[in-house]
């Protein structure tokens, strides 16, 4: 797959992502799998990924500043 922003090409990894979730929550994902470029570090996130991360983001409580959560669960 090629880089949307500079036109490397992409790589598979498992990194750590952040998502806020509301003005004072914070959820990391850890080990999640993205697509990201070797030259510009953009990356992208498949569908079934992202829908994954919407389920794992529902369950953590509202009222929760910071959760730290597997994405393989």
């Amino acid at each position: 797959m090629m880089c949307q922003v500079c036109g490397s090409k992409t790589a598979s990894v498992v990194t750590d992502m952040p998502f806020k979730v509301s003005s004072t929550s914070i959820v990391i994902v850890r080990q999640m799998p993205v697509d990201q470029c070797s030259n510009c570090g953009q990356y992208l996130i498949d569908d079934p990924v992202i829908e994954r991360v919407e389920s794992i983001i529902k369950e953590v409580d509202s009222g929760t500043e910071l959760e730290i959560v597997q994405y393989a669960t």
